[in-house]
């Protein structure tokens, strides 16, 4: 028998009549709620608007009157307002994808960076005012059932300084591009005529010093509620897990937009991952004042919980019906995990009492054919593919992440560190920060708060005080997760003393010293390696800016993935490291920031998310219970024969032996962590590695001589797509030889067509120095290998992708509509 404390016991009798007043008038989860919620993703229209000249934008822009009426501001915010000349488009959108490269008239030489190269010399930014500034229009799904309700819309993020209208009136400002917020705006609205919501975005200024795209970049919400309502991000369910089970804290908000009191019950209902519910609960009766919030907690427990895991990332709901009079007037549904975590200074990251390595990525957002504007859908693809390799955290630098990815983290079982924008504890700063937290808290997949990156003041004294009170603030709102910062120096000072958890970018070799010093703080590599690499080249070429794909490569400050990781895996108070970076991102080229790299070479996968060769290093020993060799590089060197060719193989195996045309060039064994070379005189043909553990062939790989390019492979990630219009594909087209070899050094342009029922996001193929359009449907293969998005359009049933090159044969692939 499970013995209850005396929190508990009070908890649980206190609440027994609550209980039952709620099981009789509470709705079934079946029955609809009477909240409603819309994604607002259909129907905007687009167009750029003038950072240079506001009299283009503002109905009074010249004569200083912009913002003198309420109401009057422009006529684009009008219902009235003719916009038949704006672009179509769908959200999330980002317009800077569309823009013009701004190649510089004069390059810069090999030992000078160019300012424009951080955003990927996008014509955007200051110096073209023309194309910094867009506008939205969207006409609001209003109706007469609305009258008596509360609408607000909500917005994960827009890129950047936003300004709100609703049928001309001015409702909110958010500066930052990457903090989600939220705006009522009932009294705004038309009962019986149009509403149209407007926004202009200013991209004029940056926040980062890589590309961040430009708009509506994340989804939007329309939410309806009665006067009586939980507020936005108004629950926080966390638990606490012990012998008996464990215990669930629900922490509720009510608002009330009515001018008199209102007694509010919260009855909460707990579902099970398989979709019965396994416990109940009802915060105590709470009074709202008239235009006030107020906050109940209430408590649960469930005997044998199914604990959330990398390998198990179980899900509960907490459903939370407020009952006003006995009448249902709201319902939330909020996902939560029952899961513990735990840093140890000695022994590292634990999860449900057990040790996990930390085996991270740093990643922005940001993909080939979409820029910023990444659908759901593909942020899911993009989690995949790092599972792939045996990844299992996440650092979402250097902001925070979109809600859409929080939640397929939480539900694929990845790890994340969210980080705050902006290290600072000014009233901006400080309600980003909390915007942030009472977003998030919710999610499993999340077990560090990052409070900064490389601040100009963290070593420094005031840098600690920012630092601690942030630090102090998060825990007010969330007191089940530590506090971390991404350090690159200063270390023993400043901020790095006041946090929970030290993180280290780069300087791998210097955390033994630190944690001699500071036993008592657990460590993690905030940032590791940084190797650079050109997928699918193994030779330098300064003037072409390609990059050898072999472990080598990498900035002053940096080091190999083979070097950083051979430290981390050796010692376990080392928690773990996240790798500069997951994917390739557009700006900060390095190490050629000049024209035309438009995209930096960091990545274990390329702007697409093709592999590098080094994603394979990864795999090899982030996944070691699967027997893995990989051989690079490709065998087709036409002109080098009886040249030496440097061969590496990845594996994690006892041992591995290269053949080369049939013959033995060498059996060697495999260092933990480490990698083997030959050099082989090149000849046409086909080189082979043989793994061996205890004695016995486990895995292997080849290269062959490939002949010229015959044709293209389509291939698609999934074949069955929902027919909701905003599921995706993903599309390869691989050139290949006769013999179905993928041609190394292919580069057909190759274009998609698509038949009815689905549209093209965008194209991409992985070159860092690719300027061609994001969504056109040709595009040269880079080292045979070329990337479609194509997206449902809505259409049940067959839906046909076809692949063309001149003088190839060409491929198709039939994807399933399936109905949403």
């Amino acid at each position: 028998m499970t013995t209850l404390n005396r929190r508990e016991t009070f908890a649980l009798t206190a609440g027994a009549a609550l209980l039952a007043a709620g099981k009789a008038v509470a709705a079934t989860p079946d029955t609809p709620s009477p909240r409603e919620r819309l994604l607002l993703d259909r129907g905007w229209r687009f167009h750029l608007g003038h950072a240079g000249d506001p009299e283009r934008d503002f109905q009074f822009g010249r004569d200083q009157r912009t913002f003198a009426k309420a109401g009057v501001t422009s006529p684009a915010t009008l219902a009235a307002y003719d916009d038949k000349d704006w672009a179509e488009v769908r959200v999330p959108h980002d317009w800077a994808t569309d823009l013009p490269y701004a190649q510089p008239a004069t390059p810069l030489p090999a030992d000078r960076a160019d300012a424009a190269a951080a955003h990927g010399f996008k014509a955007i930014g200051r110096d073209f005012p023309q194309n910094s500034v867009g506008w939205y229009r969207l006409t609001l799904p209003i109706d007469a059932a609305d009258k008596d309700r509360r609408v607000r819309i909500e917005f994960d993020g827009v890129f950047r300084d936003a300004r709100i209208f609703v049928n001309g009136y001015q409702v909110a400002e958010n500066a930052s591009g990457y903090a989600p917020f939220g705006v009522d705006i009932t009294d705004f609205l038309n009962p019986d005529a149009p509403n149209q919501l407007a926004l202009r975005v200013d991209a004029s200024l940056g926040e980062g010093w890589f590309y961040e795209g430009a708009g509506i970049y994340r989804n939007v919400w329309l939410v309806k509620t009665g006067p009586v309502h939980v507020p936005q991000w108004g629950i926080f369910v966390h638990s606490e897990v012990d012998a008996g089970g464990a215990l669930i804290r629900i922490e509720a908000e009510a608002t009330s937009a009515q001018d008199e009191r209102a007694p509010v019950t919260l009855y909460h209902r707990l579902i099970g991952p398989s979709g019965t519910m396994v416990a109940e609960a009802a915060t105590p009766l709470v009074t709202v004042a008239g235009h006030a919030t107020g906050t109940g907690v209430a408590e649960a427990r469930i005997a044998a919980p199914q604990l959330w895991s990398i390998e198990t990332p179980n899900l509960y709901r907490c459903v939370t019906d407020v009952l006003v009079g006995g009448t249902v007037v709201d319902r939330v549904e909020t996902k939560f995990g029952i899961r513990t975590i735990r840093f140890d200074a000695e022994r590292g990251f634990f999860l449900n009492g057990k040790p996990v390595k930390l085996l991270g990525t740093c990643n922005h957002q940001d993909h080939a054919g979409v820029g910023t504007a990444i659908p759901d859908r593909l942020n899911a693809w993009r989690v995949e593919q790092l599972q792939a390799m045996g990844s299992n955290a996440w650092r979402s630098a250097h902001n925070p992440p979109s809600q859409a990815l929080l939640d397929i983290c939480d539900a694929k079982g990845m790890l994340m560190i969210d980080e705050a924008r902006i290290n600072s504890t000014s009233a901006e700063g400080m309600d980003e920060l909390t915007r942030l937290v009472r977003r998030d808290r919710n999610h499993p997949c999340i077990i560090l708060w990052s409070v900064g990156n490389e601040e100009p003041h963290q070593g420094s004294p005031r840098g600690a005080r920012i630092s601690a009170e942030m630090r102090r603030h998060i825990l007010t709102l969330d007191p089940t997760r530590p506090i971390t910062q991404a350090i690159d120096n200063g270390f023993g000072t400043g901020a790095s003393r006041v946090i929970d958890v030290i993180g280290f970018n780069y300087r791998t070799d210097q955390i033994p010293a630190y944690h001699a010093k500071f036993p008592d703080q657990p460590i993690i590599g905030t940032e590791t390696a940084s190797t650079v690499a050109t997928r699918g080249a193994y030779a330098n070429d300064p003037a072409t800016h390609v990059i050898r794909a072999y472990d080598t490569e990498h900035p002053w400050w940096a080091t190999t993935a083979e070097e950083w990781w051979k430290i981390a895996d050796a010692h376990p108070y080392i928690a773990g490291g996240f790798i500069w970076t997951g994917f390739d991102y557009r700006g900060e080229p390095t190490p050629y920031p000049q024209w035309p790299s438009v995209s930096s070479a960091f990545g274990v996968l390329d702007l697409c998310g093709f592999p590098k060769d080094n994603f394979y290093y990864y795999r090899a020993w982030w996944r070691p219970a699967e027997p893995q060799v990989h051989l690079l590089p490709h065998w087709t060197w036409p002109g080098r024969e009886g040249q030496p060719i440097e061969v590496w193989a990845y594996a994690n195996c006892d041992e591995v032996e290269l053949l080369v045309n049939g013959r033995s060039a060498g059996r060697r064994p495999m260092e933990r962590s480490g990698h083997i070379a030959w050099s082989v005189p090149y000849a046409p043909g086909r080189i082979e590695a043989i793994a061996y553990s205890k004695g016995r062939r486990v895995a292997r790989d080849r290269r062959e001589t490939t002949g010229p390019a015959a044709a293209i492979v389509l291939s698609a990630d999934r074949l069955r797509i929902a027919a909701d219009g905003r599921d995706l594909a993903m599309l390869t087209a691989r050139i290949v030889d006769r013999a179905g070899r993928t041609v190394p050094d292919a580069a057909d342009s190759v274009t998609i067509a698509l038949g009815n029922g689905l549209r093209l996001l965008g194209t991409g193929n992985g070159d860092p120095t690719c300027t061609i359009p994001d969504h056109v449907p040709t595009r040269p293969a880079f080292h045979g290998l070329m990337q479609a998005i194509v997206q449902s359009d809505g259409q049940i049933g067959p839906l046909r992708v076809s692949a063309a090159a001149s003088g190839l044969r060409g491929d198709a692939v039939t994807l399933l509509g399936l109905p949403s």
